[in-house]
Parts: structure tokens; C-alpha cells; sequence
């Protein structure tokens, strides 16, 4: 996710530069065929191609607004993880074996913490196991991931060595959803504190409605990522997009025709080339940026910049539980790279 507050201006002209180039380019083509080659029948009434423009607009609005709400929609599932995850570790504390400061009790309490913060992290390695970005053939967008590889840490075996055993990090592994499983051993760890009399029944069925509440909350983000965004809105408003950016330079030529008519010098007939050239690659940008700004944002638990902060949000919940735990030997807080919070 960018937290910059203003949109690096490198960014914007290495995106717009394609656009600009190939919008230039065509316009240029255009009018060489309407001034040079004779064929003033390309010359299209402005008011269709602007009435086209109007409605082009509408639709990539519509999708926009729908592809940001997926990636809110994913902002405020991870929200809803890091409550309950303060909910589980405050319960732990005071509900399991409350009182009892023995090395044992402190383990178990540890045990709990430790796998709940492995399913966190679990959770988010899961969702971005698979990218559609990684299937683009677009070097810079390759470049920037390899290049900040160790920043966004989707190292499997690393990520959870830190908070489980090695015989059980590699049980869990083996299932095609650790993070399921790993709240299927939290339960079995209730179910075996309630059968030692160590916990009252009412504070483990408030525990078991919290992992409830997990389970919920990985629903909805398996939702999110297995669904892909409904491609009829993202395929029709990339191609009205382009139909639309194709037809302006020829509503251009009606609104500098006349000028091209009267030229009376190979100079003359230039000199309407530019603020034709300029006008169309200007309205060329705004609207492929329009459109590309919710086709990134239509993913929200992808490894882009456009990404849900998941690695943000696992280091939040992460120093608050080890902080109920006492401990004080804590990961620093979670920082952008190049403007970017993973």
C-alpha cells in the first residue's frame, strides 16, 4: 500500500509515458492521413466522440468505485483480524490457568499466543501464495518484486519457524490449509486445558466464539482472493477505453480542420498538429489512468503496491500479544520500502 501522501512523481511519468507515446503517435497518423493523404472523410463530428467519452467515463467510475470496495472490503477483514486477535491474547492471559504463574502455565499460555500469531501469518502467506501479477509480462513490475523480495517476507519455513515447533510447523505444512489447521489445534489445546479442570467452561466457549471468529474472518479473505473481480466489468471498460482513445484524434480533426483548410503553406499546415497531438495524448492519460487505477486496486491480497498492508498488520498484532506475554525482545515496526507498506 503507498503511504505517501502525495503519488510519486517518477511513477507518474513512468506510467504515462507509454500512454503519452502511443497517443502522440497515433494522433500524428491521423492527421498525416486527413492533411496529407486527402482523406477528409476520417474528419468525425466532435459531439458522438465527446457524448462516447461521457458514457466511458460513467462505466470506469462504476468499476472503480466496485474494485475499491474490494480492496476496503479486504482493509476492514484484516481490521476485524487484528480485534480479535487482541480479544484471543486478553483471554489467554486471564482465562487460561488464571493465577497460576507456573513455568507451565506460562508455556501453555505461550503455546497459545505463539500458534495464534503463526495462523496470522499463515493466513497471509496463503494469500499471496498465488499472484496474477507474476503472470504479467511486465519487466518493471517483475523487477520491483524481486527487488523487495525480503521486505515483504513470504518466506514459508522462516516466517513461522520463529513461532512454532519444527515437528509441528511440518505437520501443519503437509495440509493444503495450515491456517485452518492451526485453529483446529487451538481448539484441541481448549478442549484439553477444560478436560484438566484448568479452565471454566464459560471462559472456554467464549475462546472457542473467538476462533469462531477467526474462522470467519478467513472466510471472507479466501472470498476476496478466490473470486476474481467479475471480468465483464474489467474487460468492457478496458476495451471502451481503447475505442474511445482510438476515435478522439478523429473528433479532434473536426475541431482543427478548418485551420488545416485554409493553410496556404506546408508551415501553416503543421502548426495544427500540436494542440491536436497535445489535446488527444492529454485526454489519452486521463483515461487509461482511470482505468488502470482500478484494475490494480481490484486485488487486495496481492504482492503489489496496491496491497492490503498484511505484513504491517501481523507485526502490529504480533508486538501487542507478545507484549500481554511480558516479552520485551520485539520486531521493530514494520516500515515502507521506496513508499510502499507491505
Amino acid at each position: 500500500m503507498l503511504v505517501q501522501r502525495r503519488f510519486p512523481v517518477h511513477l507518474v511519468f513512468k506510467f504515462a509515458l507509454p500512454i503519452l507515446i502511443f497517443s502522440s503517435l497515433w494522433a500524428v497518423f491521423v492527421f498525416g492521413l486527413y492533411a496529407y493523404a486527402g482523406l477528409h472523410f476520417l474528419r468525425t463530428p466532435f459531439l458522438p466522440i465527446a457524448t462516447l467519452g461521457t458514457a466511458v467515463a460513467f462505466y470506469v467510475g462504476f468499476k472503480n468505485n466496485a474494485a475499491y470496495e474490494r480492496f476496503w472490503e479486504g482493509r476492514k477483514i484484516w481490521g476485524g483480524v487484528v480485534n480479535a486477535s487482541r480479544t484471543w491474547g486478553n483471554y489467554v492471559v486471564n482465562y487460561v490457568r488464571p493465577g497460576d504463574q507456573s513455568e507451565e502455565a506460562q508455556q501453555l499460555r505461550h503455546a497459545l499466543i505463539h500458534r495464534h500469531l503463526a495462523w496470522v501469518n499463515a493466513l497471509r502467506l496463503q494469500l499471496r501464495k498465488t499472484s496474477r501479477l507474476h503472470n504479467k509480462p511486465v519487466p518493471t513490475t517483475r523487477r520491483r518484486l524481486e527487488n523487495h523480495a525480503e521486505v515483504m517476507r513470504n518466506d514459508w519455513d522462516k516466517e513461522l519457524s520463529g513461532f512454532l515447533p519444527a515437528e509441528e510447523l511440518a505437520q501443519v505444512s503437509a495440509f493444503a490449509n495450515p491456517a485452518t489447521q492451526l485453529l483446529v489445534k487451538q481448539g484441541q489445546t481448549l478442549a484439553e486445558v477444560l478436560r484438566e479442570e484448568k479452565m471454566d467452561l464459560f471462559h472456554q466457549i467464549a475462546m472457542m466464539e473467538v476462533i469462531q471468529e477467526f474462522y470467519a474472518l478467513q472466510g471472507k479473505c479466501e472470498r476476496i482472493k478466490n473470486t476474481p473481480f467479475p471480468r465483464q466489468y474489467a474487460e468492457y471498460s478496458r476495451i471502451f477505453t481503447r475505442v474511445f482513445v482510438v476515435l478522439t484524434p478523429f473528433g479532434l480533426l473536426d475541431v482543427f480542420a478548418k485551420q488545416i483548410d485554409i493553410a496556404q503553406t506546408a508551415l501553416d499546415t503543421i502548426a495544427p498538429v500540436v494542440p491536436m497531438v497535445a489535446a488527444s495524448a492529454l485526454v489519452s492519460w486521463i483515461f487509461f489512468t482511470m482505468e488502470g487505477i482500478g484494475d490494480s486496486s481490484e486485488d487486495p491480497f496481492e504482492r503489489s503496491m496496491n496491497d492490503v498492508p498484511m505484513n504491517a498488520v501481523c507485526r502490529t498484532i504480533e508486538t501487542d500479544l507478545r507484549q500481554m506475554l511480558g516479552e520485551t525482545d520485539l520486531p521493530g515496526k514494520e516500515q515502507p520500502a521506496d513508499g510502499i507498506l507491505y
